[in-house]
């Protein structure tokens, strides 16, 4: 069993909280739909720009998925980090798993029109930072110390700042 203290506390599994964007979005668009999307993009401009989105962010997320599988380190956040991952798409942004939720969120958003998905995106990720990314940042710097700062100091919390 892992000691309690070995782990980062975050609120939630990411997964869920990236799926919340879409759920609560779809139910406010049955409540108050809105057309922003459907006339911007029209049905085909949607699944394609929404596909597209989608599928980067499975790329995304996939090769920081595979990074840690490579490091031999725990890819769920409520286990013990075992390996400070910090190569391949690692040296550019520090959380690409969570980011590459956010963007599938949007792609699906985008991909069925829902406007209120789009809108739901940026509470969702604000959660998810606070409540998942901060968490996490402070743990891995209290178990790796200096070379987690160090780290910190090169590579993007989320690839844009």
């Amino acid at each position: 069993m892992a000691d309690r203290k070995d782990i980062p506390g975050i609120i939630a599994p990411p997964p869920l909280i990236a799926l919340a964007a879409v759920l609560i979005g779809v139910l406010l668009d049955r409540l108050m739909p809105l057309d922003g999307l459907a006339t911007l993009l029209r049905p085909w401009g949607c699944g394609f720009v929404g596909g597209v989105l989608v599928a980067s962010g499975l790329a995304i997320g996939l090769a920081g998925r595979q990074r840690f599988v490579e490091a031999d380190t725990n890819i769920n956040p409520w286990k013990p980090a075992l390996h400070l991952t910090t190569a391949g798409i690692y040296r550019y942004v520090r959380n690409p798993m969570y980011v590459g939720m956010l963007v599938i969120a949007v792609g699906l958003g985008v991909a069925f029109a829902s406007d209120w998905t789009l809108v739901m995106v940026p509470p969702v990720a604000f959660v998810m930072h606070f409540g998942v990314v901060v968490r996490e940042e402070r743990y891995l710097e209290a178990k790796f110390g200096e070379p987690y700062r160090q780290y910190k100091a090169r590579a993007a919390r989320w690839g844009i700042c």
